[in-house]
Parts: structure tokens; sequence; C-alpha cells
């Protein structure tokens, strides 16, 4: 028996049953996402939002391996299994998944539930993850959308490595539409995209407006950045009803339009505090129901 194992069997020994819980939000796509003058500098920026994903986890000291319900969350119970060996521990347990976000549509369900379920674990073997380490975890997985960080940030998704730490943002409400289907993010990220070198010029400029406009709470600056991203992400993920919400985000006087740019939604974005707030916020969402059959109400993750 090598020394590890054996140190691993002594320390399951010595736990007793315990449990943790965990929680990570969700995203409604990105504020922008691109590829910078940089080789291999594919990047994107967080919108964090206030749905999320709560994972329940309860060790077993005396097993060896991590069921998990639903039974589909393969990715999550592969980390809590990681997790387990990283800390020189071979035993397993139970976890327990739910969500508010719908999966393959751009609300980085995957990416939250991998962040809960180390959060989760974590608690229920007495330590206290840090973002760099569900970092580590999480690279050995799936590409990630950065939600192991509290606010925005700029995150590499597919080398899963934080880029800067950009702020939070004030209260946004996002009206979204969904075009339908799910979008596989790992085999999207898997794709060449390609950019030329007009395109990450573009993007370093936009990156470093967008960082200037959180840190100064420039909503304006903010609103056109999530727009020109979504209009550049035509080429790679085109939304058939772009136009029309950049139209009514000009009639309906919204910050601008945000989009998944791996899945499926796009949203328009207001200010909490604008003095006309409810009867923009009326007018889009009966907008909206009208363009895509239906509408719904996000709101962004404020600091606690």
């Amino acid at each position: 028996m090598t020394e590890l194992a054996a140190r691993s069997q002594m320390s399951a020994r010595a736990l007793v049953a315990a449990d943790g819980c965990g929680t990570a939000c969700g995203t409604f796509g990105e504020l922008l996402q691109g590829a910078l003058i940089d080789a291999d500098s594919d990047f994107l920026v967080t919108l964090p939002i206030a749905r999320s994903s709560t994972a329940h986890f309860e060790l077993a000291p005396d097993r060896n391996t991590v069921s998990v319900h639903p039974a589909g969350k393969c990715k999550s119970r592969q980390l809590a299994e990681l997790m387990l060996r990283r800390h020189g521990l071979g035993c397993g347990g139970t976890l327990t998944l739910t969500t508010e976000l719908p999966e393959g549509k751009g609300h980085a369900s995957s990416s939250a539930d991998l962040v809960a379920t180390a959060r989760a674990v974590g608690g229920a073997i007495g330590v206290n993850p840090d973002p760099a380490e569900i970092e580590t975890l999480m690279a050995t997985i799936e590409p990630s959308d950065g939600v192991m960080y509290a606010g925005v940030v700029a995150f590499h998704h597919r080398r899963v490595r934080l880029l800067a730490h950009l702020g939070h943002l004030p209260p946004i409400t996002i009206v979204g539409i969904d075009e339908g289907g799910q979008l596989d993010t790992v085999a999207f990220n898997r794709q060449p995209k390609r950019f030329s070198m007009a395109e990450r010029r573009e993007y370093d400029h936009l990156l470093a407006v967008v960082s200037a406009a959180v840190r100064s709470g420039d909503l304006g600056a903010i609103g056109r950045v999530a727009t020109r991203s979504a209009v550049l992400n035509q080429r790679l993920r085109p939304k058939a009803k772009l136009t029309d919400m950049i139209t009514l985000a000009e009639t309906t006087g919204a910050l601008g339009v945000v989009t998944a740019h791996s899945g499926t939604i796009l949203g328009l974005m207001f200010a909490d505090n604008d003095h006309e707030y409810d009867e923009k916020v009326a007018a889009a969402r009966h907008a909206c129901r009208v363009l895509a059959g239906d509408s719904w109400i996000d709101r962004t993750q404020v600091a606690s």
C-alpha cells in the first residue's frame, strides 16, 4: 500500500458523517466575449444574475464513490470525487443539486453546479476552497464562466483562469427572450474561432471600455459594449432576433442588448434607478412577448 493510500484510509476512518451546502450564481450570457491580441487569449466578461445553483453534500466515510442526484449531473460528481482525492480522502458521499438555471441556454448552469459542488464538499470536509482551487478542479472538466468569483470578472474561459476583477454592477433588470433549443458549450468552445487581428484589436478596446465602465458605474457604456459584442458574435453563433432586439433597445430606452455568446438567450438591460423604469420594463416585456412568444425578468447579482 502506498503512503498516500494509507493516509487516505486513515483520514477516511477518522472522518465522521458530515454534510455541507454551497451555492453559486448563474449569468445572463456575457457582457463581452471574444479574443485578445495575445495568443490563446479567448476571454469573456461575466454578467452575474440573482439566480443560482445549490449543492448539498453528505460525506460517507464508509464509501469510496460519490452518488449524485439528479443522476445526469456527472460533471459535478466528477468534481466532488476530484476534490476528495485532492484533500487525501479515500471516501465518498451523496451529492444533491438543485438549480434555478435551465441548461444549455447560456446561464452558466454547469459552471454554477460545479462551483456550488466544490463549496458543498468543502463544507463537509472542513475546508473553504478559494476560487483558485476551484479553477484548478474545473480546468480538468470543462470550460468555465468564472462564477467562482464574486462580481463582474474578465475570465479566460477556455483556460479556466482569472484575467481581472472588474467590480460590482449597480442593480440592472434584464428582460430576456429565448430563441429555443440548447447548445453544448463544451463542443462550442472546441471549435476554432479564427479571430482576425482587427477583431482582436477591437476586443482589446472593448475590454478596456467595459472595465472602466464597470468600475465607474457607467451603465450606458456597458450597454454599448454588450450590444457591440452581440453583433460581433453573429458570425460565430448568430441570433435570428438580434436585429429586432437592437431595435427594441432603441425604442424602449434600454441600455443595450446582452446575449449568450454560446447559448440561445438575448436580453434588454435597464437600470433599476431609471426614473421611467416601470414604463420601460413593461413596454419591453410586452414587445419581447410579441417578438418571441414569451419573456422573463432577471436581475443582476448585487454586492452583499
